[in-house]
């Protein structure tokens, strides 16, 4: 039983063996070469393999852009392209609207101008039908002013005389 003691001593007065100043120089050597071994295997494999992605991604993210700025320039050209023809369809329209409005007025001048010599005429032929009618009426006012100048002197008791009622009536109008 002694010697289980002595040897359980001996563990716990030893503690933790990483922290034993006497296995330093050992613990320092593996520590080296497993950080050596870390090192050779990132700088020849990951770090390689890390370095090609990230050119790779970087050559992309270049491509994208040139593309894209080129997609934007075309984008501009079509931009300006459709700008022209919306501004000369504009043009076509304005000229093609003034030619139907010259069109129009001169089909409405030449309305007007039909329009106007018929109405002339019609006013001319209106004008022989009134100066027919106020002939005619003259005519008849004088036919009924002698026969109304006739019997009233009849009805006065006078005996008419056809002569001096035509000189009256022919004073009194003007004639």
């Amino acid at each position: 039983m002694a010697t289980e003691t002595d040897s359980h001593g001996a563990a716990e007065a030893a503690g933790m063996p990483q922290l034993e100043f006497s296995t330093f120089p050992n613990q320092i050597f593996w520590l080296v070469v497993a950080l050596v071994i870390i090192y050779m295997i990132l700088s020849r494999v990951a770090l390689p393999r890390i370095a090609s992605v990230l050119a790779e991604r970087r050559g992309m993210i270049t491509g994208d852009l040139a593309a894209a700025e080129d997609l934007k320039r075309k984008a501009e050209d079509a931009e300006a392209a459709y700008n022209r023809a919306l501004a000369d369809a504009r043009a076509e329209a304005a000229r093609i609207v003034a030619e139907a409005k010259a069109e129009i007025q001169a089909d409405v001048d030449a309305a007007l101008e039909s329009a106007d010599d018929e109405i002339a005429a019609k006013v001319a032929e209106s004008e022989k039908v009134i100066a027919g009618i106020r002939a005619s009426a003259f005519e008849n006012v004088e036919t009924v002013a002698r026969s109304v100048a006739a019997d009233v002197v009849e009805a006065m008791g006078a005996k008419p005389d056809e002569q001096a009622i035509n000189g009256a009536v022919s004073a009194q109008m003007g004639g």
